[in-house]
Parts: structure tokens; C-alpha cells; sequence
């Protein structure tokens, strides 16, 4: 069992750190407050072959292994979570699963110019009145001939409006609950599609999250993604990959957190001290490393499954969970640390907090990983392999099965 990272890794690291630096952290502040995305910045990370980290080669990735996609997403977050959720987003939930589940043409048209960063990929599941219960979602999409006809609504969708292709999730046979919902690759120049950002958000102001319409989208019958009736095994299997993404963003909120609360310890002073000195905020600081170090911990053994290409509902979860709580915790520590002055945008740590909320609600709020976790342990829960798996790394097998 080795915990160090691979000399692969280490220069990753290196290079998303130093685009972080001078690319987002100089502008995030003016980005947060215009409620701007900036779409540069996924066309910078094209460019350092980062949009497809962990796709195979052969399909356009840059062939390395799930954690070093962990490693990306938590450098991303350390300077604001709306990049690493553009991350997640695009490879995590949509290239991911065209890698699990697409057919070789689909991974030809799509998953190709998605991991070079040539096209953006997005993911249409969440609906009004459907987000942890997937079974009440009602966009449907009926067959007619060699198209799907779909109609309906998906809401906090990320990247609603720079995404080329969705992977949209529609009931295909209503009476057949969650066996009849399927997956569907929508391309936004569909004549019926549109989109829609939502403002007003508490936090990830620099994110584009809105509504996706469809009115009479004609999907050709190739864009099904997996078969009919397998859509709902195929949302839980990206909502592993995603929320892989989303724990290993929020050891980069932690970080971020210490890095800044560390620096004002030693800056601010009171009652002639610096205010590090003060046992109290000590134990904040102390509680912020403990948090990042259990929360690594768990992304890695997720990670490392992944890898293994075994089946890792429980340990994402797990992970997911544990890592976003801890960033709530350490974002609200943090802002404690810089008392007023933390209620302000004169420091980066209001930011903090406010960002870091929604993680503990999407991809499966707290209480639904609680729920699991004890499911699991009751053993009321299991997890069989599914009928496609990610493939293991390295990928050097998978290169032979192309024809």
C-alpha cells in the first residue's frame, strides 16, 4: 500500500497549482461578484490536456488513472469550486459514462472530441421535482421511427449554456418506474432544445447552472446511450464518478481554507499575539487538517478501486460525504478565524462558505449518504457488478479490444 503520489502526479499537481495561481485566482474574486463564467478557462485546460485526464488515449484522454483525476479536481477547487465543477461535470458524469457505457461510434462522434476539449459535455438529470428520487423525474421520450421524441424540463444543470452535448435521462416506458427510464446523448443545436441560467445563487457565482427545455427534441435513435430500461443504472453509475470528483474538490476547499486561515494567523495579532497563539483557534486549525487528511484518504481508496475496476458505490459515498461536511466545517472555521473581517469579500473565505454548501446538497445530499451508509451496514444494500464497468488502469487491454 503505497500513499505517496507518482512522479505523474506530482508534476500534474504542479501544473494545475500553477495554472490556478495565475489564471483563476487574479480574477475570481471579479467573477464571483459578476456571476461570470468564464468559458477561457475550460479552452486553457484543453490546452494542458486536462479535460480528458483520466480517458484512455485512444479516445483522445491523456490515458492516466482515476486519482490523478481526484489530483486535478482538487487543485481546480482550491482556487473555486465553479472549474472544478465544470470538471466534474464534463468528464466525471458524462465523459466517464460514454467511456462505461457508449458503443464504439458513439465514442467515435462523442467522447473523442470531448476528452481533447474540442466539445463540452454536461449531464440532465436533476428535474423540478425530481433530484434524490430519479423515479418521479417526468421528461419523456417516446419512439417514433428512428427518433425519440423528447419533451420536458431538467433544473441546476451545470454548464446549461456552454455544453454541446447533455447526457439526458427520459422515461421511455412510464409504467415500468425506474426500469423504464433511458439515457440519451442531446446535442444543443436539436432543433427544440434551449437552455436558461438561473440566477441569484448563494454560492459558485462563476458557475454557469441553470434549466434545459425540450420541446419536441427529435434524438435519432443512435444517441441512445446503453438500452432502453438502463438509463437509471446508468445516472447511478456517473453520480459514482461525479461524486468522486465532488469529494476530491472539497479536500481542495479545505485546503484553501487552511492556506488562508494559516496566513492570517500569523498576520493578524490580538492581545499582543498573534492570534495563532490562541489555543482555540489552534483547535480550528487543527480540525481543518484532520478533515483533509481523513477526506484524501477516502477519495484515494475510492480512487484506487476505481483503478481495480471494481465497484465503488459505497466508498464514493463514503467519500463524498465525509469530505464535503468537512469543508462546510472548515469553510465556517475559517471565517470564524478572520472574525469581521471574514464577513467581507476582503478575504477570500466568504466565498469559501458560500460555495461551500451546495456540495453537501447535489449529487445526493448528507442525509441520503447517511441513509446509504447505513444500508450498507444493516445489510439491507449491495452492489453487484454491472453489466458494463470502467475500465481498469492501466488501459493497455483496452487499446487490443478496438477494432
Amino acid at each position: 500500500m503505497n500513499f505517496e503520489l507518482t512522479e505523474e502526479q506530482e508534476m500534474v499537481k504542479k501544473v494545475v497549482r500553477k495554472f490556478v495561481d495565475q489564471e483563476i485566482n487574479p480574477y475570481i474574486q471579479e467573477w464571483d461578484e459578476q456571476g461570470h463564467f468564464e468559458p477561457s478557462i475550460m479552452k486553457r485546460l484543453a490546452d494542458l490536456d486536462l479535460m480528458g485526464v483520466c480517458i484512455p488515449e485512444q479516445y483522445g484522454g491523456s490515458g492516466m488513472d482515476y486519482n490523478t483525476l481526484a489530483i486535478v479536481c482538487e487543485e481546480l477547487e482550491r482556487g473555486d469550486t465553479a472549474f472544478r465543477t465544470a470538471v466534474s461535470v464534463h468528464t466525471g458524469l458524462n465523459s466517464m459514462s460514454l467511456l462505461q457505457w457508449g458503443n464504439e461510434a458513439q465514442k467515435q462522434k462523442y467522447l473523442i472530441p470531448q476528452a481533447k476539449g474540442e466539445k463540452i459535455g454536461a449531464f440532465g438529470l436533476t428535474e423540478p421535482d425530481a433530484g434524490s428520487d430519479v423515479a418521479s423525474l417526468q421528461t419523456t421520450a417516446k419512439k417514433e421511427g428512428d427518433f425519440y421524441i423528447l419533451n420536458g424540463q431538467k433544473t441546476w444543470i451545470s454548464l446549461c449554456d456552454h455544453a454541446d452535448h447533455f447526457l439526458v435521462f427520459a422515461y421511455t416506458d412510464k409504467d415500468a418506474k425506474h426500469k423504464g427510464i433511458s439515457a440519451f446523448i442531446v446535442e444543443r443545436t436539436m432543433p427544440g432544445f434551449s437552455s436558461k441560467a438561473i440566477k441569484g445563487k448563494l454560492g459558485i457565482r462563476a458557475g454557469n447552472t441553470g434549466e434545459l427545455f425540450f420541446d419536441q427534441v427529435k434524438v435519432p435513435k443512435e444517441n441512445l446511450l446503453g438500452e432502453e430500461g438502463e438509463g437509471f443504472k446508468i445516472a447511478m453509475a456517473a453520480l459514482d464518478n461525479g461524486r468522486f470528483t465532488v469529494a476530491a474538490g472539497a479536500c481542495g476547499q479545505i485546503l484553501a481554507c487552511l492556506e488562508e486561515s494559516i496566513k492570517y494567523c500569523h498576520q493578524r495579532k490580538t492581545f499582543g499575539k498573534e492570534i495563532g497563539k490562541h489555543q482555540l483557534v489552534q483547535q480550528m486549525l487543527a480540525k481543518m487538517e484532520a478533515g483533509y487528511q481523513m477526506s484524501r484518504l477516502l477519495v484515494f481508496r475510492a480512487g484506487e478501486l476505481k483503478n481495480q475496476g471494481k465497484r465503488n458505490t459505497r466508498e464514493t459515498s463514503l467519500a463524498k460525504w465525509q469530505a464535503c461536511d468537512f469543508a462546510n466545517e472548515a469553510a465556517n472555521d475559517a471565517v470564524q478565524i478572520h472574525g469581521a473581517y471574514g464577513y467581507s469579500n476582503e478575504y477570500p473565505v466568504e466565498r469559501f462558505l458560500r460555495n461551500s454548501k451546495a456540495p453537501v446538497i447535489y449529487e445526493g445530499t448528507r442525509e441520503i449518504h447517511t441513509v446509504m451508509q447505513a444500508g450498507y451496514l444493516l445489510g439491507y444494500r449491495s452492489d453487484k457488478p454491472l453489466s458494463k464497468m470502467l475500465p481498469a488502469w492501466p488501459y493497455s487491454d483496452a487499446k487490443e479490444e478496438v477494432k
